[in-house]
């Protein structure tokens, strides 16, 4: 092989410029290509719009969200060893059960100061009634 051919060989697999910019901006997540976008926006409003239509393409806008679906679906899936399996159950369960217990102690929260709100409610409409009914009396017919 001559040195010609190896370089355009090399040459060849390594990604271009626009290759790398995605690449790097994947890296640090959609925060960098939102920033880039209203980079691009600044500097040429062309570009900003390519690159807007392009996250859109691509589905980068909405990339983390089905990240965390899928992240969500794997966590029934049974992993082959049965001892982790059994734990990853278990485990599950229990926090499911703490997570009831929270939600009903978060409901006997809010009931506790909805009535504590309804009864300061009440006292404060019984001291006006009262006081009307005091000036109503006082007042001379």
């Amino acid at each position: 092989m001559n040195t010609a051919t190896e370089t355009s060989f090399d040459h060849d697999h390594r990604p271009g410029f626009f290759a790398r910019a995605e690449n790097w901006l994947d890296a640090r997540g959609k925060p960098a290509w939102i920033i880039a976008m209203v980079l691009g926006f600044i500097a040429f409003w062309p570009i900003g719009l390519a690159l807007l239509a392009y996250m859109i393409w691509s589905k980068r806008m909405f990339n983390s969200s089905c990240r965390r679906m899928t992240r969500a679906a794997r966590v029934g899936q049974p992993s082959g060893n049965s001892a982790f399996d059994a734990y990853k159950q278990e485990t599950l369960r229990r926090l499911q059960e703490e997570q009831e217990n929270f939600e009903a102690f978060l409901k006997r929260l809010r009931d506790a100061k909805d009535k504590s709100e309804f009864d300061q409610f009440m006292d404060e409409r019984a001291n006006k009634t009262g006081r009307n009914d005091d000036t109503t009396d006082r007042t001379p017919a």
